[in-house]
Order: C-alpha cells, then structure tokens, then sequence
C-alpha cells in the first residue's frame, strides 16, 4: 500500500465537536447523534483519513452529517494509534511508511465489521458509507460486498483505479458519488476521466456522480485551508454534495 505526500498535508480547523466517543462492540467510535428526530434505521459509517476519529476535523464533519438528519459513527480502525497531528505541521520527521506497514487492511478492516454487526443489532438496516483518503479503500471492499446503500468518497488513496473502478462497475449495487480535485496523485485527472467513462452516462444503473473542485488538492474535503476562497468553497461543496447524495438513496 502507499499513500503520498499530500496524505499527511492539510490544516487543523476549529470548533467543538459536540459528539461523544462511545464502546461498540469493543470498538472506540466516535458518535455524533442529529438533535432532532432521525430514522433509527438509517447511519453513515465514516471512514476516516490517516488522523482517525481523533481528529478534530473528522469530528466536526461527522456532527455535521448529524446536523443533517443523519447518525453518524467513525471507527476508530486505527484501535487508538492514528497519524499523529503534529505530522501536519512544517518540518515534522513523523515516518508514514513505518506507520503504514502496522495498519494493513486486515487491521483496519476488523473494527469496521464488529461496528457494523452491533449497528445491525440496534436495528440499523441501511447503511452509507462515506470514504475520506485511506478511509476510501474500505468504503469499496465493504461495496464489493453489498453493505452501503450509497457510497461517497473523496480523494481516494488505496485504490487501484484499474482494478477497483472495474470491480465496483461489477460488483456494486451501490450509488458512488466522487468527490474530485485539481492536484491528487493518488486519483489523478485521468483516473477521474476513466471513472467518468466506466461509469458516467447512465452505465452505472445504480447511479453515478463526480464533482470536480478546482484549484483544490487531495485532503482538501477534511483538512482543506480555508483561508483559501477555492479550497473553502471545494470543502463545503464536496460535504454539500454528500449529503444531498445520501439523502437522494439512503
């Protein structure tokens, strides 16, 4: 597995998260339940960047979701060992390579399950899932598999484009919406146009959407600086077209 450069690039944005890190299952999980009456059968499972649920920016983002009329929960897959936050700031020596060989996908994949099997106890029937950078790789095994209603990812890493676009194309059931950007070695333009081609003008029957944010970078839908007008308007449309696609099939 590799990531790149921009995996570990990005700003830390403020606010209180107004969730609560819960046990499911034995996984710790950040959970951000909407204030509102919300359908108990209905949760997106976020699928984090390399920062986990620990992250403020993905906290924020899950209450967000939540403020939409949607629960939501992010596994910590990590179990408690996430990309450190000071490997945002200049000049840090944090090693991504040695981190990457201690959460394969087998680590990583087991939390997701056992928060999923307890979500399917309390009742929860329909899931979406919603992938961000390494987080994107887990959102299409689990859409091979027929777990989501409705996938969303952003600036995926993890994914062999060749391999996975075509299998999803195959396997999935699953409405896929793309969150795209301008600078994404690991989803590069012409990767977005091979997804296009697969699955764009209707050949996709379950649905298919990609929006394109110029002028942003890969990591720009979690740690995007804001202080950039492009970058700020990329963030709120990507989250925006989320959540307009999960209310569309979830």
């Amino acid at each position: 597995m590799s990531l790149c450069e921009h995996c570990v690039k990005g700003v830390t944005h403020e606010g209180e998260p107004k969730g609560k890190t819960e046990d499911i299952n034995g996984v710790s999980t950040y959970v951000a339940t909407p204030s509102t009456e919300y359908p108990k059968d209905k949760a997106i499972i976020f699928i984090t960047d390399i920062f986990g649920p620990q992250f403020v920016n993905n906290r924020l983002l899950a209450d967000d979701f939540a403020a939409n009329g949607f629960k939501t929960v992010i596994p910590d897959i990590f179990n408690g060992d996430p990309a450190p936050v000071d490997a945002l700031k200049p000049g840090s020596i944090w090693n991504l390579m040695a981190w990457l060989k201690l959460h394969g996908a087998d680590s990583a994949r087991l939390p997701l399950d056992k928060v999923i099997a307890s979500l399917k106890k309390d009742g929860v029937t329909d899931f979406a899932v919603v992938g961000y950078c390494f987080g994107a790789r887990f959102a299409f095994d689990l859409a091979f598999e027929g777990i989501p209603k409705v996938v969303a990812i952003a600036h995926p890493s993890l994914v062999n484009v060749d391999e996975d676009l075509q299998t999803y194309a195959t396997k999935s059931t699953a409405p896929l919406l793309i969150n795209s950007c301008t600078v994404d070695p690991k989803f590069p333009l012409e990767a977005q146009v091979q997804a296009d081609e697969l699955f764009g003008s209707g050949k996709f029957a379950p649905g298919y959407k990609r929006e394109y944010f110029e002028g942003c970078s890969h990591g720009f839908a979690v740690r995007g600086d804001i202080s950039d007008p492009k970058v700020k308007a990329g963030k709120e449309g990507a989250f925006k077209a989320t959540v307009e696609w999960f209310k569309k099939y979830l």
